[in-house]
């Protein structure tokens, strides 16, 4: 077994990923909501983002049927400390784990994640984020990166560190699998028809939205120089190593750190990391495409987590996180 720094590290980089990528996708929902559309229009959006979590049977037990508004949903997301996928919960388990270690933890790396915490604090109590929903966004993800950057510049690139990245760029690929699995499919009936001059339009503002969930708006005109598609976004996300977010960018940083740390126990794990970074390597989007996104990315998601399941059962700690 590890150490418990290592352990509680692996999980804090998880639960403060998971916490941004949360932020993430209410941003870009929020943001779209402010665009003219009918209120039909607006509740499947809301409803996509909790389908992403799985969070849609767990909201609608709480708030009831016909209850998928943006109030609802920000409040479910942001401040509900009953789901555990809330940025409050992500962000109190990401503290909570590095509470743990406190002692073995830079001070630059500590006071990062307790004046997260704190300032977190400050906003809920005074209700600022639903004064402006867009700004607290921002500071989430700004946070998460400031931890990054922390741990990436003050600590020891010892085992614990391995296990840092690694649970961040599983956590990223869940994430980002998720997002263009539930987006893809709710524009699937005219994925690749004939459209108005409208549904263009809108095409346009939906591709949009998805790449700026992932920061990759600016990269994907920087690579393709082109009109946003759809194949193109799907092989940005997915398969374009340079891409930070991609599947294939955050296996090769899980496969990378795992190598590190891999001992005569784990090697049907590296094993699997391996074979699931080379078929990314080396698949093509238009078979994807043409043997179908979902079931692959179904099968991507089984597989992502399976591995991480195996990663905890080779070298955590049997605990509660």
């Amino acid at each position: 077994m590890l150490s418990r720094t290592a352990d509680h590290l692996f999980w804090m980089s998880r639960y403060t990923e998971r916490a941004e990528n949360t932020a993430r996708m209410l941003d870009v929902n929020y943001q779209t909501a402010l665009l003219p559309q009918s209120a039909a229009v607006a509740q499947v959006g809301w409803e996509g983002l909790l389908s992403i979590s799985e969070l849609l049977p767990a909201f609608r037990s709480r708030y009831g049927d016909g209850t998928v508004v943006q109030r609802n949903v920000l409040d479910f997301m942001v401040r509900d400390e009953n789901n555990p996928s809330s940025i409050v919960s992500c962000l109190r388990a990401a503290r909570e784990n590095a509470r743990a270690v406190r002692g073995t933890l830079t001070t630059e790396f500590w006071e990062t994640q307790n004046a997260t915490w704190l300032k977190l604090m400050g906003y809920l109590k005074t209700r600022d984020f639903e004064r402006d929903p867009g700004a607290f966004f921002e500071w989430v993800k700004h946070r998460s990166h400031l931890s990054r950057g922390v741990a990436i510049g003050t600590m020891l690139q010892d085992e614990a560190f391995h296990f840092y990245r690694m649970g961040t760029f599983l956590e990223r690929a869940d994430n980002t699998a998720r997002l263009l699995d539930v987006k893809f499919h709710a524009v699937q009936s005219d994925f690749f028809g004939a459209a108005s001059e409208l549904d263009q339009e809108y095409d346009f503002y939906h591709w949009s939205a998805i790449l700026r969930s992932v920061s990759a708006f600016e990269v994907y005109r920087k690579v393709y120089r082109d009109v946003i598609t759809p194949e193109r976004v799907a092989e940005l996300l997915i398969l374009r190593a340079d891409m930070p977010r991609s599947l294939a960018a955050s296996l090769n940083e899980v496969v990378n750190n795992l190598s590190v740390v891999a001992n005569d126990h784990s090697q049907e794990t590296l094993r699997r990391a391996g074979k699931l970074r080379a078929d990314l390597q080396f698949a093509r989007i238009d078979e994807i495409l043409a043997t179908g996104l979902h079931a692959f990315l179904t099968q991507f998601l089984d597989r992502v987590n399976e591995l991480g399941g195996r990663i905890s059962q080779d070298f955590l700690v049997p605990s509660v996180h």
